[in-house]
């Protein structure tokens, strides 16, 4: 039998053939049809292909542009200037203790190339000193680290509550404010991480919004790259 399609065999004085199909049955052992005999790709198939190439190219991107934000963001410098955001550094011997006291405990959470710890004073307010502290070093996952470094400050401090991501500005990374309490009752907590550091500050007398915006702020002119 060396005709696939059973349908169109002649029979000699017999009855019509009877169709037994709406399409040809091939035999297993045909030979393969020529190339241009043989069916087209289906629609179904070239789109899986399609999407296929298109999550491939996708995904490659994405580990792109994360590669290239980690070599933008490694190389970080912190600087504790004299003034910074309309605030004066305060060097008396009190408020280097504190800040020595928390970059040290900050500094024994996480392991840092360099770290520093300083008190801005407010010239309006005496009670509205900012203390910021935090470090360089390599980040690979910024926001859970500094999810992490939140959890170790209420070891500290007390809950930290309302928590949640504002906007980090121009120098990017993730940067998150919440409250928690003191000896002089709530104030708001901040931080940022990027790839190349992270810093936490706490702001005594100020409203969350107000925090946030000045941790930008003293950002802009503590953090070059």
């Amino acid at each position: 039998m060396s005709d696939a399609h059973l349908t169109e065999r002649p029979v000699e004085d017999g009855p019509e053939p009877v169709d037994l199909t709406e399409e040809p049955i091939q035999l297993s052992r045909r030979d393969p049809a020529p190339e241009s005999e043989r069916r087209p790709v289906s629609r179904r198939r070239r789109i899986a292909l399609t999407t296929a190439l298109v999550v491939g190219l996708a995904g490659a991107g994405t580990l792109g542009v994360g590669a290239w934000r980690v070599l933008a963001q490694k190389d970080t410098h912190l600087d504790a200037p004299e003034t910074v955001a309309g605030l004066t550094r305060d060097d008396s011997e009190q408020a280097r203790s504190t800040a020595e006291y928390l970059r040290d405990g900050f500094a024994a959470d996480i392991e840092l190339d360099r770290s520093f710890g300083t008190v801005y004073r407010d010239p309006a307010d005496a009670k509205r000193s900012v203390l910021i502290f935090g470090g360089t070093t390599l980040l690979w996952q910024p926001d859970r680290d500094l999810n992490s470094l939140f959890g170790l400050l209420i070891d500290e401090t007390g809950k930290v509550t309302g928590l949640h991501e504002v906007d980090a500005g121009r120098l990017g990374g993730v940067m998150k404010c919440g409250t928690t309490s003191g000896d002089g009752g709530d104030f708001a907590v901040c931080g940022w991480a990027d790839h190349g550091s992270v810093v936490m500050a706490m702001f005594p007398g100020r409203s969350m919004d107000d925090s946030a915006a000045l941790f930008r702020q003293l950002r802009e002119g503590i953090q070059t790259r």
